[in-house]
């Protein structure tokens, strides 16, 4: 989802091929981001882990280890790992 410069990714991530349909969209988004020179600040982009079955696997983004958060400010609204 994409939103004037904020992009966000949403996959469950409760299996094996869910980790690996995330980080194929990870990898996709950047090798788009590189086509259309819009390059992503990877050091800015974080990861916060929703629900109790949550792997918590990490995230890159070219090589870069995204930075895992339990709250983020999403268009005013803070969103946290507990869903509170």
């Amino acid at each position: 989802m994409k939103f004037a410069d904020n992009t966000k990714i949403y996959n469950r991530v409760d299996s094996v091929e869910g980790t690996a349909r995330m980080r194929a969209d990870l990898r996709n988004l950047a090798a788009w981001s590189k086509q259309w020179q819009m390059l992503f600040n990877a050091e800015k982009c974080k990861v916060v882990h929703l629900g109790y079955n949550n792997p918590k696997v990490n995230s890159v983004v070219d090589a870069t280890q995204l930075q895992v958060v339990s709250e983020e400010r999403d268009l005013g609204i803070i969103v946290s790992d507990d869903i509170k």
